[in-house]
């Protein structure tokens, strides 16, 4: 994926490289001035202008041409070769040009007294232009880093969507299964109850074909859900089965959370804390306070055999993928059996 700079920022790029070049080609006006000395732009643009355009030469040949078809494309024998090929054409063509320019328009005052060798001037500018080399490839390879992450964080974001879309779509027809055996199972004995969770679970599922579909609903609408569905589970249930639910959350409360994140929780009580012959408990808890939500769950429990394939295990499984995805390192999931393996719990806090 090739990714293209908005606008602004290739404005401001623009802006970067004429203010640093600007200060290139002024400096010279800045230290004659505080020297006392002055000059104007006709000697400028004669003596003291082919340093500095030399370096331009050189940076912005790098910049646009040969970084990208010779360094960004591992030819770096080639890159080097070039770049040394340059630099030496355009020393020389620097200390030849400065030689015609002073022999041309420089007055004559007494004897000439012979100075420095050419050779210690042409290395001088090599050395220069090897430094504005290095400069223009720190530049270029700093903006393609830039990019580089850019586009892997947004292939990363389309990943996590594709994947937590993904894991709603096998949230449903989970979510469904289970429901739809607790209403068989009803149709059975209390044909009025059946009749009563079927308007009930189309009530669930409007929010789950819907509010499913969207990253994240507010907090209130989600324990509304949550509410529906634990009263469509009680109806199903025997006289020794107690289910205590406490929700500590407004019920306007605007928090935005994840979806049917906890719906595979309450799932998961009402499959391992149900016994049809032994005294059973569920205790549902969701509380709210600044900058997190707890949901703390505990029921008894009588594990499922072999035999019992319902749901597949796949409830909590899916919970802990879309916490890793949607909330990761800003919840703490602790569950497990109590001691003397009668009793289950799960609390789940999550920070936003």
């Amino acid at each position: 994926m090739i990714m293209q700079e908005p606008k602004p920022h290739w404005i401001a790029k623009v802006l970067i490289h004429i203010i640093g070049w600007g200060i290139i080609f002024g400096f010279p006006f800045l230290l004659m001035n505080r020297s006392g000395f002055s000059i104007t732009w006709i000697d400028y643009l004669r003596h003291g202008s082919a340093v500095p355009i030399s370096f331009l030469i050189v940076f912005y040949v790098n910049y646009c041409f040969f970084i990208p078809r010779f360094l960004f494309e591992g030819r770096i024998k080639q890159y080097i070769m070039v770049n040394l090929l340059l630099i030496l054409c355009t020393a020389i063509g620097v200390h030849f040009w400065q030689n015609f320019i002073f022999h041309t328009f420089a007055k004559p005052e007494g004897p000439r007294r012979p100075g420095p060798p050419s050779w210690i001037f042409i290395m001088r500018d090599v050395f220069s232009m090897i430094l504005t080399v290095g400069l223009a490839a720190a530049i270029r390879m700093s903006g393609r880093w830039v990019n580089v992450e850019a586009a892997r964080r947004e292939a990363e974001k389309s990943r996590t969507e594709a994947e937590l879309k993904n894991l709603r779509n096998q949230l449903n027809p989970h979510f469904l299964l289970n429901t739809l055996n607790n209403i068989y199972a009803l149709i059975a004995f209390d044909s009025d109850k059946a009749q009563a969770a079927v308007q009930e679970l189309s009530r669930l599922l409007r929010h789950v074909l819907y509010d499913n579909q969207q990253n994240y609903v507010a907090l209130g609408k989600e324990m509304d859900f949550i509410r529906n569905y634990i009263e469509l589970m009680r109806i199903r249930l025997a006289s020794n089965v107690s289910v205590e639910t406490q929700i500590d959350i407004r019920p306007d409360s605007r928090t935005e959370i994840a979806p049917l994140i906890f719906i595979s929780l309450i799932e998961n009580a009402f499959k391992h804390g149900i016994s049809p012959t032994e005294p059973s408990f569920i205790r549902i808890h969701f509380s709210e306070s600044p900058g997190q939500v707890c949901c703390e769950i505990t029921n008894s429990y009588h594990p499922k055999n072999q035999a019992d394939k319902s749901g597949s295990g796949i409830g909590l499984e899916q919970v802990r993928k879309r916490l890793e995805l949607t909330y990761p390192g800003q919840y703490e999931w602790n569950q497990g059996v109590s001691d003397d393996g009668k009793e289950y719990k799960s609390v789940l806090n999550i920070k936003y």
